[in-house]
């Protein structure tokens, strides 16, 4: 029999190994100390936990699943620490967790808006310049009126990211430690 503990990750309630659960405190612990932010950490740290909480429910097939240390090994390889380093604590063999190639998700842009970020939003999950992408729905405005019926449907259908792991899904890549960092709404 094994010790399990219920913690709360990311506004998620998950039941977790005891050992699993030490080995997460200890991640999280050292996660906060390399971040040396100020008063920014937390923001940081709670985009972490919830991008945590993500990879567990996937993990898990059934709710009723308890997460072990190989799901919390395979996570924080995942995630990595905020400097690139490897955990040193980590010493047990670990996982090495399939590679996924991040998906793309369409997302309003906050950070380079001019009216609702539909347009650079919609320029970085197509992978083309935002210049071109305005300039189409100018011409679509003016030419037959579709732009802006199109503008406003997007606007509608597209959620305006947030946190800085809805950024990296937005641009494709991985919500890694560094990247959650780097899209981070405090700098």
């Amino acid at each position: 029999m094994k010790k399990v503990v219920t913690v709360g990750i990311g506004r998620k309630s998950f039941v977790i190994d005891d050992d699993a659960y030490q080995r997460l405190s200890i991640y999280l612990a050292r996660f906060k100390e390399q971040t040396g932010m100020g008063k920014e950490t937390a923001d940081v740290m709670e985009d972490l936990e919830e991008r945590i909480a993500e990879l567990f429910t996937e993990a898990l097939g059934s709710k009723y699943q308890v997460v072990n240390i190989s799901m919390v090994n395979t996570i924080v390889s995942q995630l990595g620490m905020p400097d690139g380093s490897s955990m040193e604590d980590f010493s047990t063999p670990r996982e090495e967790a399939p590679y996924r190639p991040p998906v793309k998700k369409l997302y309003r842009d906050s950070d380079d808006k001019v009216i609702g970020g539909v347009c650079s939003g919609l320029a970085l999950y197509l992978n083309v310049d935002v210049v071109i992408i305005r300039i189409l729905f100018v011409v679509a405005l003016v030419v037959g009126g579709t732009g802006f019926w199109a503008y406003v449907v997007f606007w509608i259908v597209a959620p305006l990211a947030y946190t800085a792991a809805q950024k990296c899904e937005m641009r494709g890549i991985p919500a890694t430690a560094e990247n959650l960092r780097k899209f981070s709404s405090y700098r």
